[in-house]
């Protein structure tokens, strides 16, 4: 159980092609249900992120965030110091960290258990490396390619993103692989995912017509994770190296760092609340 929460905000994203306004309303709706109305809401892209010093001018305790992973990470990043609680709700294409801490939930009916006493606060495992961090996953290697045609095919379609597939194949196969030090083998992509044991550390597999189709699918379905792959490691601390720098995905956005590059497992700087 947690403590009541009385003064919630709300980020959202108006001009994301997931935003919609009856859901919207519903959350609104939900929050006052619960005795707990809206105390602000930050719509991007008008809106800025809030940051910390924002949050604690308005008395605001439980930051909603409605949005991709790849904002929650970003809203995540602009509150360290808070006292508040983060709430992910699902609002992007994926929602993988709305999942891991609420099952696959409508927004709605989260944030009824979590403002009727029913989350439970507390940090999350993370990844941090030398540029940025991640709550849900790392993905690292030649293979992240897939995910400008997976953007491509949401904006302009599937005609559009046919023509950007035979590059990303063609990457996937021939550029240099991604390996972890200690382990001789490399991978087309590694994947890492935070726990509380460590870091796991997975080689996607391509070694036949079967595995390099079921990556396309899982890309251009969102989840890079339904593909075939192995575990290599589970550690605190995870190097990767390879011949070329190596292209990353962080909770669904495109970086890259220089080889070799050093992965370890922290705990976030904000609590999150989770209702699973």
């Amino acid at each position: 159980m947690t403590t009541a929460f009385t003064r919630p905000a709300l980020v959202c994203n108006t001009r994301s092609g997931s935003h919609d306004e009856t859901m919207r309303a519903a959350i609104e709706e939900a929050c006052r249900a619960a005795g707990a109305p809206l105390a602000a809401t930050f719509a991007l892209p008008d809106a800025s992120l809030p940051d910390a010093q924002m949050l604690r001018a308005q008395d605001i305790d439980l930051l909603l965030v409605w949005t991709g992973d790849g904002t929650i990470n970003a809203a995540a990043a602009q509150v360290e110091g808070w006292r508040g609680a983060i709430l992910p709700l699902p609002g992007g294409t994926l929602n993988l960290l709305s999942k891991q801490l609420h099952g696959d939930r409508p927004a709605p009916d989260i944030l009824t258990d979590a403002l009727g006493g029913k989350g439970r606060r507390r940090p999350i495992p993370i990844i941090r490396s030398a540029t940025k961090q991640a709550f849900i996953t790392v993905v690292a290697g030649p293979a992240t390619r897939w995910a400008t045609v997976r953007e491509t095919m949401r904006q302009d379609g599937v005609i559009e993103a046919s023509r950007a597939a035979p590059e990303a194949l063609d990457t996937m196969l021939n550029a240099p692989g991604v390996g972890v030090v200690g382990h001789t083998k490399t991978y087309p992509a590694v994947i890492l995912t935070p726990t509380e044991k460590g870091i796991a550390a997975d080689g996607i597999l391509t070694e036949g017509t079967g595995d390099v189709l079921r990556h396309g699918l899982a890309w251009l379905g969102g989840d890079f994770r339904d593909g075939p792959s192995e575990p290599i490691a589970t550690a605190e601390t995870i190097l990767l190296e390879s011949a070329a720098p190596i292209s990353l995905e962080y909770d669904g956005e495109l970086s890259e760092i220089p080889s070799p590059a050093r992965f370890a497992l922290g705990m976030s700087a904000v609590d999150f609340l989770t209702t699973a």
